[in-house]
């Protein structure tokens, strides 16, 4: 077993989801998500895609994410919204409430340690 891992999608059935309907605040976003690592239950690493729409979020993880496609709104309470396009990289905390707007269909990669 090697202790390397690429993010290759290859052989990877990806995972269809959605806000709550009671987080939604605009449009019908979806979700498609390919997990590529799930260690203990406690780091998780894959690719993600969402279609426009704007949710509620609340993180109780940290996350870091690199946007590759797209364009993207997130609004944390009380703070200037951070437009997220292709080539940014950002960490969200645990602990940030606010919003995530999709504007054009968004991919990214993301590492969460709960």
């Amino acid at each position: 077993m090697t202790n390397s891992l690429t993010f290759d999608l290859t052989g990877i059935e990806p995972e269809e989801g959605a806000p709550a309907a009671d987080q939604i605040i605009a449009g019908d976003p979806r979700f498609t998500t390919w997990n590529i690592e799930d260690r203990d239950g406690s780091l998780f690493s894959g690719v993600w895609q969402a279609t426009p729409g704007k949710w509620k979020v609340s993180y109780d993880e940290w996350e870091y994410f690199h946007i590759h496609e797209g364009h993207s709104i997130l609004t944390e309470e009380g703070c200037e919204p951070i437009h997220l396009r292709a080539g940014d990289r950002l960490i969200v905390r645990p602990g940030l409430k606010g919003t995530w707007e999709v504007i054009e269909t968004t991919l990214k990669d993301y590492v969460i340690k709960l």
